[in-house]
């Protein structure tokens, strides 16, 4: 029997700014569009952050900001998706 080696996952961060007092999540095909990571605000109140481990690979992801879903405005790779809106890469290593 062959032992595989098991692949590192990475610490990801993502970084939006948005309204203080917004509520802000992070979903995407790292968890089957289930915005059910809480970003959260900095001490400024407009930049929320919140980490992920992801395997390496290949992604993609919104920002939901009070229920409204956004590409990330700081990444310049997106994708067209099924809806006819776009959706942000993120290429893990």
């Amino acid at each position: 029997m062959a032992i595989t080696p098991k692949t590192k996952r990475r610490r990801i961060t993502f970084n939006v700014t948005a309204r203080p007092g917004s509520t802000v999540y992070v979903a995407g095909s790292f968890s089957n569009w289930t915005p059910d990571k809480q970003l959260k605000a900095k001490a400024d109140g407009s930049r929320y952050t919140g980490s992920i481990l992801l395997e390496p690979g290949q992604y993609e992801y919104k920002f939901v900001i009070d229920d409204v879903w956004c590409i990330d405005p700081e990444n310049t790779e997106f994708v067209r998706n099924d809806y006819g809106s776009l959706n942000s890469v993120l290429t893990v290593a």
